[in-house]
């Protein structure tokens, strides 16, 4: 027998949240001009305005009042690579669907439209009431996905007023968050409509069990098996061949500027049986030129390689996307971005190879990053005099860069199998 989520005998917007949905309702009709005028002078929101333009064309054209649908939302690139394991299984599993994929964030949609496995992508369009009952009837599905955070009060809505399942899969819930406030109600009231929840660990169950939600199931995180399988593809690469050659080489991922002034000050008088790979997150041609002024060894842009040798060249600067998780299997330690920033990235990439990481000092919230912290598979550094020490500490003791990549190795190993109990329910319902 199917389940269904609990209280599915009303709606879950109660009258005492009448007026916050009513609030909810008015801002996201409201928000759309000004991100309009925005997006006038931002290249990211004229992105996120223009795209979301063609959905409901793209709908129209590409998915057919016969076809079965299964839809997946990922809010950007990170939860894209959190889903997809579940997606290409989905594909494999059941090919007589059409998959729809969504984004939220230009950043995932406009590296993944031309090349994730989907049958059909388009960016989620904002989650007014509207816009949500047009979506949802065009797309029909007969399964809703969402990865992690993505929680649409709207769409969800949506969904459950047709009787249409909806996962929520590696979600991670934390205290701070809204849903645990006293005044979550809304957002509270919201996750009622899921159908079940595959959560990180024991304590999202826990906090969900807290507000009475028990449709949970402790399944872990995809992105374990998303990684694993990136040791089992040809990750050669000639130019890093040719680059590396026998030194040891360092591959500063995803990095930021915070993160940049920490690295070129170490680089610019690092020994020279070091090769170093810099994989910025903002590629933009000014801030490429800048960081290249501001390195004093001999430095090339992946760009260039066509045309310069890569003969006595210390520091190589990737400005495309899409070759790091590649890149990182020639890396003996790897420093992970953002930890100064916005946000930490995905410290499993670089893990998988069995190396080192290092990262900066704001990972509080990153599960995988704190229990590699704790395990000491992760070196947090807090300026340019830690990272310089734990740099030195590393390169000198080959036998420490052993171990510390011997913990992450047996870290992402111990925490396979998400995708399996995630498709076993799946095929309840399809």
């Amino acid at each position: 027998m199917t389940e269904r989520p609990p209280n599915t005998e009303r709606m879950y917007f109660s009258e005492n949240n009448g007026l916050v949905y009513f609030i909810y309702n008015l801002l996201t009709v409201l928000v759309w001009p000004f991100l309009k005028i925005i997006g006038l002078f931002n290249a990211k929101i004229r992105l996120f305005v223009t795209g979301r333009q063609q959905v409901f064309q793209i709908l129209e054209t590409q998915i057919d009042l016969n076809d079965k649908v299964i839809w997946l939302h990922a809010a950007s690139l990170g939860e894209y690579e959190q889903g997809l394991p579940i997606l290409e299984q989905l594909k494999k599993e059941f090919p007589a669907f059409k998959i729809l994929l969504t984004f939220f964030s230009p950043s995932g949609f406009e590296v993944k439209k031309n090349s994730a496995p989907a049958d059909v992508i388009t960016y989620l369009p904002l989650d007014s009431r509207a816009n949500a009952e047009r979506f949802v009837e065009l797309v029909h599905p007969a399964l809703a996905i969402f990865i992690k955070y993505e929680v649409w009060p709207n769409h969800l809505r949506a969904l459950q007023k047709r009787g249409i399942p909806s996962l929520l899969v590696s979600a991670l819930f934390l205290k701070r968050q809204i849903y645990f406030k006293w005044y979550g109600g809304f957002m509270r009231n919201s996750l009622q409509a899921f159908h079940h929840f595959f959560v990180q660990d024991k304590n999202a169950m826990d906090l969900l069990q807290s507000i009475h939600i028990t449709n949970v199931t402790v399944s872990g995180d995809t992105r374990f098996d998303r990684v694993s399988e990136i040791l089992k593809k040809n990750n050669r690469l000639d130019f890093m061949e040719a680059f590396k050659q026998d030194k040891i080489c360092i591959v500063a991922g995803s990095t930021w500027p915070e993160d940049e002034k920490i690295l070129v000050p170490y680089l610019n008088s690092a020994p020279k049986f070091l090769r170093f790979v810099i994989a910025p997150h903002t590629m933009k041609p000014s801030h490429m030129e800048k960081l290249i002024r501001a390195i004093s060894k001999p430095v090339i842009k992946y760009s260039e390689l066509g045309t310069t040798t890569l003969d006595g060249m210390d520091i190589l600067i990737i400005d495309t996307i899409g070759m790091l998780t590649k890149i990182y299997s020639y890396a003996d330690v790897a420093y992970v971005g953002g930890g100064f920033a916005t946000g930490l990235h995905n410290t499993l990439e670089p893990a998988v190879y069995g190396i080192p990481v290092v990262i900066g000092p704001k990972y509080e919230g990153f599960k995988e990053a704190e229990e590699l912290v704790a395990r000491r598979g992760i070196l947090p550094i807090s300026d340019t005099t830690t990272f310089s020490n734990t740099m030195s500490r590393l390169l000198n003791d080959p036998s420490l860069r052993a171990k510390m990549g011997e913990i992450n190795t047996r870290y992402i190993q111990k925490n396979q199998g998400a995708t399996q109990g995630v498709m076993e329910h799946v095929r309840t319902i399809l």
